[in-house]
């Protein structure tokens, strides 16, 4: 016991698991390279890159996406070598993205003595490889992690890393608006971001894509209840139980699994207005947060607590409140976890215990025991329930922190430590 105590105070173990999650996924890829072909959603993105470079039916320039038009860039770096090899390439990249998050986690964690967040980090990503290696969150996620270390000392650096990111996968918005209320160097990062964005959108209309470059938003809008969101549990459970008229269908065009049943049609039309005006309440409780912070002399050692229950908060509602759900949803929060565990472990353990157990439940529901689901097996769609069920408790809680934040009295000075220190005071 002492000997696996002192392992898990090893950085050099952390970095060995780390490259044996990465080194064991592309082996089990191996047969797909030999193929000349990609797995899971890689061959997706293989595939579209593959139309528009033979073609010259570019996603965003000549037609709609499902994706915003940044999320091009991530797909055509695999193709510098060839199509043969590029599931090696995206694996390659992602290791490299995910290194460089790890590099900085263990950076500011092995001053603090403590590991928890880097384990945590390497933890999440082995629970969750086959969706953390093979699409675009796993790109995402790390960027994330950069963005939040540094948003103090290079906001500008933030900036970036968080409008690329948002350009990519919208989520990212998500920390971007909870940078913007609660850090004193929003405009700072946020000039950066505009600026960013202004190479994006320069790009699509440089390239005749002007009508397309919003699609994305009009893509997801019109979609309807995905089998793994919070959202579709009643229409799953009556797909289980035989109610008629209920059952799980194929969308081809965005190679998805989706429920309907009665009384579907109204949620689809207006589940996309009950998440925003969550996000707004939400947001309003971190400006009423943040609001209470800036009466204190010197606050900054507490504003990224803020940017960071916000964070999580505003990236739990995308997922609670959304009809649109997948397993690697959950990347949106492991990033926001995985910070908040580096600079303040004793508040966000609980948050950090329930996301593993979310990120196991993700993936015994899918790959493991997916077609199960699919074919209406009544314990997958348990776990699939429960597994929702704990993630609108890491809602709760980012909610009630939040709630705390903004309303109940401090009785204490705040810290002005970097990141959050540890400090006499309970007040959120």
């Amino acid at each position: 016991m002492v000997l696996l105590a002192r392992a898990s105070r090893s950085p050099l173990l952390i970095w060995i698991v780390f490259a044996a999650v990465h080194i064991a996924v592309f082996v089990g890829t191996l047969p797909f390279t030999f193929r000349g072909t990609a797995g899971g959603d890689v061959s997706v993105y293989q595939g579209w890159m593959h139309h528009a470079i033979f073609t010259g039916d570019w996603p965003v320039f000549d037609h709609d996406w499902v994706y915003p038009a940044g999320a091009l860039v991530p797909m055509l770096i695999p193709a510098v070598l060839g199509f043969g090899l590029y599931q090696v390439v995206w694996l390659v990249l992602m290791a490299v993205v995910n290194g460089v998050a790890l590099w900085l986690l263990l950076d500011k964690s092995k001053r603090r003595h403590d590991l928890t967040a880097p384990w945590f980090w390497v933890a999440t990503i082995a629970i969750l490889a086959p969706v953390a290696l093979m699409r675009l969150e796993g790109l995402v996620g790390p960027a994330v992690v950069v963005a939040l270390l540094v948003v103090t000392a290079r906001p500008r650096v933030a900036g970036f890393l968080l409008a690329a990111a948002t350009w990519i996968k919208v989520w990212p918005a998500a920390v971007v608006l909870a940078m913007v209320i609660a850090s004193s160097k929003r405009w700072i990062a946020l000039v950066t971001g505009i600026l960013t964005s202004a190479v994006v959108v320069g790009v699509v209309l440089a390239a005749g894509g002007v009508r397309h470059l919003t699609s994305f938003v009009g893509e997801q809008g019109s979609r309807g209840l995905q089998i793994e969101a919070p959202f579709a549990a009643p229409w799953l459970w009556m797909t289980v139980v035989g109610v008629p008229g209920a059952h799980i269908y194929h969308d081809h065009k965005l190679v998805t699994e989706e429920v309907t049943g009665p009384g579907d049609s109204w949620l689809i039309s207006n589940g996309t207005l009950i998440m925003v005006v969550v996000m707004v309440a939400l947001l309003v409780l971190l400006a009423l947060a943040t609001r209470r912070l800036s009466a204190f002399a010197k606050p900054l050692g507490r504003e990224l607590d803020l940017v960071l229950l916000g964070a999580l908060g505003l990236a739990a509602a995308f997922i609670v409140f959304n009809k649109v759900g997948s397993p690697q949803y959950v990347l949106w929060l492991t990033p926001i976890v995985a910070v908040g565990l580096m600079t303040k472990r004793s508040e966000w353990r609980f948050p950090g215990a329930v996301l593993v157990i979310v990120c196991v439940l993700t993936t015994l529901v899918y790959p493991v025991l997916y077609d199960d689901l699919l074919a209406g097996g009544v314990s997958t769609a348990l776990l699939l329930t429960v597994r929702n069920l704990l993630l609108i408790v890491i809602f709760v809680w980012a909610t009630y922190r939040l709630a705390r934040a903004a309303f109940v009295p401090v009785t204490l000075p705040l810290s002005t430590r970097p990141f959050g220190s540890e400090v006499r005071t309970r007040s959120y």
